[in-house]
């Protein structure tokens, strides 16, 4: 069992990364989390010289490798925000391609469930502001909004968001990647 240790941009991937879903598939993929999943508060704090001590807290712990979860944001390519961020050779840098939030649109069985409408959206990953997206949808289906994305990824993990799901989507390859490298990464030991 390889040990990894976590590292979210915000407070939606380190829920995202923290939900019993999520842990249950490490667990069943061989992958054994060490640490707390931490929430660096932003990309500005995924950055060389702020990063190191997120990354001695997860060693600390014996983790093998590092996984950060990061947004590609504004950055123009996922190369990009990997060597923004640094490169170590226990470091993975995985990028949910512009928003995290559009994995949950692109959880269909979910978001389906949580409208009562079939709710296909095609290409979720190339939305500016899936969180806007999101917000909009859930105001016109349901009459209920959500404040603020940590409230939404609650929200959307209560009613059973997985990426699994996400990654079953033909149009969201960062979910797809995100689960296929960390196979990967469990195979490899």
């Amino acid at each position: 069992m390889v040990k990894v240790g976590f590292i979210g941009e915000g407070k939606t991937e380190q829920l995202i990364l923290q939900s019993g879903s999520f842990q249950k598939w490490l667990s069943n993929h061989g992958i054994e989390r060490v640490g707390k999943i931490i929430d660096a508060a932003g990309s500005g704090n995924l950055l060389p010289h702020k990063i190191q001590p997120l990354r001695d807290e997860l060693l600390g712990f014996d983790a093998e490798k590092i996984v950060i979860l990061t947004d590609l944001d504004n950055d123009t390519s996922i190369e990009i925000t990997q060597k923004r961020i640094g490169e170590y050779t226990d470091q993975l840098v995985l990028v949910a391609v512009r928003k995290i939030e559009a994995w949950f649109l692109a959880d269909t069985k979910l978001m389906s469930l949580m409208t009562d409408t079939a709710i296909f959206i095609e290409k979720p990953e190339t939305l500016d502001e899936p969180f806007y997206v999101l917000q909009q949808l859930l105001i016109e289906k349901t009459g209920r909004g959500v404040g603020t994305k940590p409230v939404l990824a609650r929200r959307m993990l209560k009613y059973g968001f997985t990426i699994e799901q996400a990654a079953q989507h033909p149009n969201c390859p960062s979910a797809q990647y995100f689960l296929a490298t960390l196979q990967t990464l469990a195979s490899a030991n």
